[in-house]
């Protein structure tokens, strides 16, 4: 029987365990159902989520359909230039409105050709004379909106506070990443528990294990470093080689250092990515159910760095990375349903200590 109770005590413990005796979380932390729907009711639920980069909805009418949990969510631009955040539900039936991304002057459903206004207002409901409801009153619900370094953040909360990120801020300010020109989109589904892909994404414990071919001669596992944490984010630095040439030159501002390894973040609960001196990845996790979690993941690069042949290399390279992870993840997810799946011990602070963080971030509720 899983004692909900019992599970966020034991969350509690672990994650306040002394620095010299980090350790893991058990098998049905990633297996339950009831754990997976407590956390779609509170961490999933209230936290912020990252939808997408700002240069993909640059112009008025641009939008991506996406849905967090089971909200279905429209981002876009209205005709005044502004980011929402737009429910993806005509108010008639609850048809969703649009799929994919694309541009389009008006949100038109496709069952009854309902038609609503960029910023969400009713624009049309054919037939509707004597519904006996106010059209003017009628529009699309509406989420919160962030815009940070680029990326846009949306929450299902009604009422949350963003999270504070200014040290994270600090940390990247140099690679300028509100200026990375997305490249490349692709969406899959994973066979494993979402906080799996945090962790793994998260710590550099696994990668000369894991891609010997395609990350260890840039990032080898020894030269892994902790970056800056905070209650809502963790970060990792991953260094290169004496011998290996720097990715590109990338902003001015970048010191030697930063020009040789790649700074790793996670924005909790949803959002792992990484930048270096011109190429900057993201996977934004949506949560599906225990076993199962959505991955869509784009690739941008620096204003000073769009040859085609290279962008074309490196996108095999992350879909190659990124077929290495999700083999061992889904490997996992089948152990960590085993009765013997305990809880074991973490690596230290520079290897698996991001992971420490994000048990702490869980533990909170």
């Amino acid at each position: 029987m899983y004692d909900l109770s019992d599970k966020q005590t034991e969350l509690r413990r672990l994650a306040g365990l002394p620095e010299n005796a980090p350790r893991s979380l058990s098998g049905d932390f990633y297996t339950s159902a009831e754990r997976f729907e407590y956390e779609a009711q509170t961490v999933l639920a209230a936290g912020w989520h990252c939808l997408g980069r700002v240069d993909e909805v640059a112009r008025p009418g641009d939008y991506i359909a996406t849905q967090i949990l089971n909200e279905p969510l429209i981002l876009t631009r209205d005709r005044a230039g502004a980011l929402r955040v737009l429910s993806n539900l005509c108010r008639h039936r609850a048809m969703p409105l649009v799929q994919g991304q694309g541009n389009t002057t008006r949100f038109l459903c496709p069952y009854h050709a309902w038609s609503y206004r960029l910023d969400g207002s009713l624009l049309r409901a054919p037939h509707m004379e004597n519904a006996g409801f106010d059209p003017g009153e009628c529009r699309l619900p509406e989420f919160p909106v962030l815009a940070w370094n680029g990326f846009v953040y949306t929450s299902l909360a009604e009422e949350t506070a963003p999270p504070d990120l200014t040290v994270l801020g600090e940390a990247i300010a140099a690679y300028d990443p509100a200026s990375y020109q997305i490249v490349h989109s692709e969406e899959e589904v994973w066979a494993c528990n979402w906080k799996c892909l945090v962790e793994n994404f998260m710590e550099g414990y696994h990668l000369s294990v894991v891609h010997p071919q395609t990350l260890r001669g840039y990032t080898p596992t020894e030269l892994a470093r902790k970056g800056v944490s905070g209650p809502e984010f963790t970060s990792y630095i991953a260094h290169y080689p004496d011998d290996i040439p720097p990715r590109g030159t990338g902003a001015p501002g970048l010191t030697a250092e930063q020009r040789h390894s790649s700074y790793l973040f996670s924005i909790f609960p949803t959002q792992v990515a990484s930048i270096s001196a011109n190429l900057l990845v993201q996977l934004m996790l949506r949560p599906l159910d225990p076993g199962h979690v959505g991955v869509r993941w784009t690739m941008s690069v620096y204003p000073d760095d769009r040859d085609a042949a290279l962008i074309e290399q490196r996108i095999g390279l992350w879909r190659e990375v990124n077929r290495e992870d999700r083999e061992k993840l889904e490997l996992l997810q089948k152990g960590l349903g085993s009765r013997h799946a305990w809880s074991g011990p973490l690596a230290a602070d520079d290897l698996e200590g991001t992971i420490r963080d994000f048990h702490r971030y869980l533990a909170r509720e």
